[in-house]
């Protein structure tokens, strides 16, 4: 079960929803936009729980800087980055060694920018990351890019432009498309779920 904790993010204490897992195994989440209502308790974000938790790992979904109980102010994506980097290291410091970080729409995007400063994380995944919306010029080939969610309908993460930045990004990942999903998936999370599944009993 699911406990509500708090961890600081360079003075700004973060709201989070932490389970606990036998194991070295953990996956911190990341939300979208919370200019537009997004938090942890969005429900791509707690398709991606249930797939992790069943899998038998550790789960870590918490709210970016200004959402809900979380302190501070939305930043940007600037202070966000800081917020994932404190979402990883309480990972850590709950024995977790294999951290994955995945991430959905603006959730996906913040992960992306830091991925270079998240020594912790060894994976990351991004569900419909917004290329559409947001400049994703910045990211670089990344071997801990594994693997890539989209909705064939998505007019935020354009499944055309996500395929044509993926050789980029990591060609030897995992790209799953999900037909007649837009940005927001509606029914369709459970096959959010069911794909992330199959890449981590792949693993």
């Amino acid at each position: 079960m699911e406990e509500r904790i708090f961890f600081d993010s360079i003075g700004v204490r973060i709201e989070g929803l932490f389970e606990n897992a036998p194991g070295e195994r953990g996956v911190v989440v990341s939300h979208p936009h919370p200019l537009y209502g997004g938090s942890m308790h969005n429900h791509v974000v707690k398709a991606i729980v249930r797939a992790y938790r069943e899998m038998g790992y550790s789960t870590l979904r918490f709210n970016f800087r200004g959402v809900e109980k979380s302190g501070g102010d939305f930043d940007n994506g600037i202070g966000e980055q800081e917020d994932v980097e404190a979402a990883l290291k309480y990972m850590s410091n709950n024995g977790k060694t294999h951290i994955d970080l995945a991430g959905y729409s603006f959730g996906a995007w913040v992960n992306a920018l830091g991925l270079e400063r998240y020594d912790r994380a060894e994976r990351l995944l991004m569900v419909s990351p917004p290329v559409s919306f947001i400049d994703f010029s910045f990211l670089k080939y990344h071997p801990k890019i594994q693997l890539i969610i989209a909705g064939s309908r998505d007019d935020i993460g354009g499944h055309e432009t996500i395929e044509k930045l993926l050789p980029r990004w990591n060609p030897e990942a995992i790209y799953r498309l999900i037909d007649g999903a837009d940005h927001f998936y509606g029914d369709q999370a459970d096959e959010i779920k069911t794909i992330i599944q199959e890449f981590l009993a792949s693993d």
